[in-house]
């Protein structure tokens, strides 16, 4: 199944996602990622130890809050779950085309970086 083209169309611009993950005791952890497509998924990168990949692979469900540059009071919403993580020189490809849509630079490579493959609700 494809991606809604209106969800797609804010992916692919320089929205910023609000993460929503679970944490251990089932309380909600929220924080902002760089987000957008591979395909017909949803891709958002972060390192392999930080608290967020944690919680999605204990419990891959998530809800992104996603603020349109153009907009950021009218987010599109996004539920899902991690399907995916792809690493290496695979995800670091995946990592500059993302950080290209903010920045005019490459990601730094000082420290190891995973691309989590999201597959939204309802795909």
């Amino acid at each position: 199944m494809s991606l809604d083209p209106d969800l797609r169309r804010v992916l692919d611009g320089p929205a910023i996602g609000h993460l929503a993950t679970v944490l251990p005791d089932g309380s909600p952890h929220s924080t902002p990622v760089y987000v957008g497509t591979e395909g017909d998924r949803v891709v958002l990168f972060t390192g392999p130890g930080t608290r967020k990949a944690r919680n999605l692979r204990r419990d891959p469900r998530l809800a992104i809050s996603i603020a349109p540059a153009e907009n950021p009071f009218a987010p599109t919403l996004l539920q899902g779950r991690v399907v995916a993580w792809i690493e290496g020189d695979q995800a670091w490809e995946i990592i500059d085309r993302l950080v290209a849509k903010y920045v005019d630079e490459p990601y730094p490579r000082t420290e190891e970086r995973v691309v989590a493959v999201i597959e939204p609700a309802g795909s």
